[in-house]
């Protein structure tokens, strides 16, 4: 790692370590040296991208709830109720 890697650490990041493919490691090394960026923030970049795509939206729920419902267990089912809507895992 060089150090201006190093100086891209900041107490929002975290470290981690990855394996990669000789010949993908070898293409990321060419392009942090024609571009002149790190390999961090390449990395990083391309993980938010990818992320970007992959991840379900993640807008308002479809439903709200005020007041009383009358159901006993309504406040035990919440968390599970909004998971499914949110696309989460069904408890």
């Amino acid at each position: 790692m060089s150090s201006s890697e190093r100086r891209t650490t900041t107490p929002t990041t975290r470290r981690t370590t990855i394996l990669l493919d000789a010949g993908l490691l070898d293409r990321l090394d060419r392009l942090a040296r024609i571009s002149g960026r790190t390999k961090t923030a390449l990395i990083g970049e391309a993980i938010a991208a990818y992320l970007e795509r992959a991840e379900p939206p993640r807008g308002p729920l479809p439903f709200i709830g005020v007041g009383r419902s009358g159901h006993g267990r309504l406040s035990l089912d919440a968390g599970r109720i909004a998971a499914r809507e949110m696309g989460g895992p069904r408890r």
